[in-house]
C-alpha cells in the first residue's frame, strides 16, 4: 500500500510539472504576444514573428499586413526578403564546397576568378571575404546606389568588375568592415565553382534537403503566391519601398522565405545535415568585431542591461523588409522577426525583448518615436521650431517616448531627400549636440553640409566622424574623393 501512495504522489508531482511548465509556456507566449501586439501599434513592426525553445514553437503569428493598399493580413508562410540574413547561406554553401576539397578557406579571389583584378584579388581570401575583412569597398556605400545603381541589372561577372572590385580601403585581414562587395563575390565563386547559378545551387544544396519549400532567390518579375509587398515608415507615414533589381543584392541579401521555413532552418544547424561539426565550429567561430562566417557571434543583452546571452544572430535590411534572426545555442532558442516594412522598423529591439521573456527579464516596452513629432512640427513651421518642441517632449514625457539618435537621423534625410537641405543641417547638428560621441552622426551632418556646397565644414565633420569610429570607410572615402586627407 506504501509503495502504491508512492507511485501516485510521483504521478501527481510529475502532472503538476507539467501544468506549471504548460502555463509557464502560456505566461510567456502572451508576454511576447502583447510585446508584438505594441510594437504593432506603434507602427515599428509589420510582420511575422516566430519564438521556439528546446521544446518547440512557441509563438507563431502574423501582425498586420502583407499588402497595405488591399489590408491583406500577414500569416505565418507569408514571404518576406530577408536581406542580410542570406550572408548565413552563403556561407554554409562555401563551406560546403570546402568540406568536398573544392575551395579552401586560405584560396585567394584569383584562384577561382582569374579575371579579378591580379593586384588585390591574389590578396583577399576567401576567409576575408567570409568576415567582412577583405578591405574591398563595399557597393552599397556608393552615393548612387540607391538611385542610380539599384534599379538596372548586371551579369554577375558585370558587376564585380564594375563594382566589387575598387582599390582597397585597407590591408586585407586587418580590420572590419561590414561589406556586401565580398558577398557578392562569394555567390561569384560558388558558381564557377559548381557551374551552376547561385539559386539553384541554394535550391539543391539547402533549401530541397531541409524542405524549405517557401524559401528562394528573388525575383521582382516572378509573380510569387503569398509575397509581402515592401513599405517604408517615413514621419509622416507610410510608403511603397523603392525597386531595386534583386540581382545586384544576390548572394549578400537576395533570398525571401518565412518564419517557419527559417525554423526549419535553425533546427537544422543543430544537426549533420547541413555541416559538418567542425566546419560549423569554424562558422560560429568570432572573427574581429565577434562576427564568424555570415553570423555575429557575439553575445546579447538582454532588456534588463545586465544579463548577456551567448548567441548567434544576424540581422537583414533592403527596400522595404527588416529581419532578424537569433540564436541561442545552448537552450535551443531562436526568435525570427520578418517584417515587410524597412526603415522605421525595430525588429532587432522586439527579438530581445522577446528574447528577455524567455530568460525571465521583463522586455522594454517600446515607446512613441519622437521623429514623428519632430517631423509634424516641421510641417508647420522652421527647424527651430521642432528643436524647441523635441527639447519640451523630452522634459515633460521622457518615459513615454524614445530618443535614439536615429530618429533625427531620419528625419535629417527626409529633409535632405525633399531639398531642405538647411533645415537637415540644423537638424543634423542638433543630433550631433545630443550624440556628440557617435560617429555616424558626424558621417551625416558632413553628408549634408557636403550637398549644400559647404565643403569646409563637410571636412570637418568628416574628420571628426573618422576620429569616434576610425571603421567608418565612407567617410575616408568621401574624404579622398574630394582632395582632403583624413586627418588635419
Amino acid at each position: 500500500m506504501k509503495r502504491g501512495w508512492m507511485d501516485v504522489g510521483v504521478v501527481a508531482g510529475m502532472a503538476l510539472l507539467l501544468a506549471v511548465s504548460s502555463a509557464s509556456a502560456a505566461s510567456r507566449k502572451d508576454s511576447i504576444d502583447r510585446l508584438a501586439a505594441k510594437y504593432l501599434e506603434l507602427k515599428q513592426f509589420n510582420g511575422a514573428l516566430l519564438v521556439a525553445d528546446e521544446k518547440g514553437i512557441i509563438l507563431k503569428k502574423g501582425y498586420g499586413q502583407a499588402n497595405f493598399e488591399w489590408q491583406l493580413p500577414v500569416t505565418p508562410d507569408t514571404k518576406f526578403r530577408i536581406g542580410s540574413v542570406t550572408k548565413q547561406f552563403t556561407a554554409v554553401l562555401i563551406l560546403k564546397l570546402v568540406e568536398e576539397g573544392k575551395v579552401g578557406l586560405e584560396d585567394p579571389i584569383t584562384k577561382h576568378l582569374p579575371d579579378y583584378r591580379q593586384d588585390t584579388g591574389s590578396r583577399i581570401t576567401v576567409t576575408h571575404l567570409l568576415n567582412h575583412t577583405s578591405g574591398i569597398p563595399s557597393y552599397t556605400g556608393r552615393p548612387d546606389f540607391g538611385e542610380k545603381i539599384s534599379r538596372n541589372p548586371y551579369t554577375v561577372a558585370e558587376f564585380v568588375k564594375q563594382f566589387a572590385s575598387g582599390d582597397l580601403e585597407f590591408e586585407p585581414g586587418s580590420k572590419y568592415a561590414y561589406n556586401n562587395s565580398g558577398y557578392f563575390i562569394l555567390g561569384a565563386i560558388i558558381e564557377k565553382v559548381t557551374g551552376k547559378s547561385y539559386a539553384q545551387v541554394l535550391r539543391e544544396r539547402i533549401f530541397e534537403p531541409l524542405g524549405m519549400k517557401n524559401t528562394g532567390f528573388d525575383v521582382s518579375a516572378t509573380v510569387l503566391a503569398k509575397r509581402a509587398s515592401g513599405y517604408e515608415r517615413n514621419p509622416d507615414g507610410f510608403v511603397n519601398a523603392a525597386y531595386i533589381d534583386m540581382g545586384l543584392p544576390y548572394a549578400a541579401g537576395s533570398m525571401y522565405s518565412t518564419v517557419e521555413d527559417l525554423y526549419l532552418w535553425d533546427r537544422a544547424l543543430y544537426g549533420d545535415k547541413v555541416l559538418s561539426a567542425e566546419l560549423k565550429q569554424k562558422m560560429f567561430t568570432p572573427g574581429l568585431a565577434g562576427y564568424g562566417f555570415g553570423w555575429d557571434v557575439s553575445p546579447i543583452k538582454l532588456d534588463d542591461g545586465k544579463t548577456e546571452v551567448a548567441s548567434t544572430s544576424h540581422g537583414g535590411g533592403i527596400n522595404g523588409f527588416s529581419s532578424y534572426l537569433v540564436r541561442v545555442p545552448e537552450k535551443k532558442e531562436v526568435i525570427i522577426v520578418l517584417s515587410n516594412v524597412g526603415r522605421g522598423v525595430r525588429a532587432r529591439s522586439m527579438a530581445v525583448g522577446a528574447l528577455s521573456v524567455l530568460h525571465g527579464v521583463t522586455p522594454q516596452t517600446p515607446l512613441k518615436p519622437i521623429g514623428e513629432v519632430v517631423w509634424e512640427s516641421l510641417a508647420k513651421g522652421p527647424a527651430t521650431d521642432a528643436i524647441t518642441q523635441y527639447k519640451a517632449v523630452k522634459a515633460k514625457k521622457p518615459a513615454e517616448y524614445f530618443f535614439g539618435v536615429g530618429e533625427l537621423n531620419t528625419v535629417g534625410y527626409r529633409l535632405m531627400q525633399g531639398g531642405r537641405l538647411r533645415e537637415a543641417i540644423e537638424i543634423f547638428k542638433f543630433n550631433v549636440e545630443l550624440f556628440p560621441q557617435d560617429g555616424n552622426v558626424h558621417d551625416s551632418l558632413g553628408e549634408a553640409y557636403l550637398a549644400h556646397g559647404d565643403k569646409a565644414q563637410a571636412v570637418t565633420s568628416y574628420r571628426r566622424s573618422l576620429e569616434l569610429d576610425p571603421t567608418n570607410t565612407n567617410a575616408e572615402k568621401v574624404l579622398k574623393e574630394i582632395g582632403q586627407p583624413a586627418a588635419k
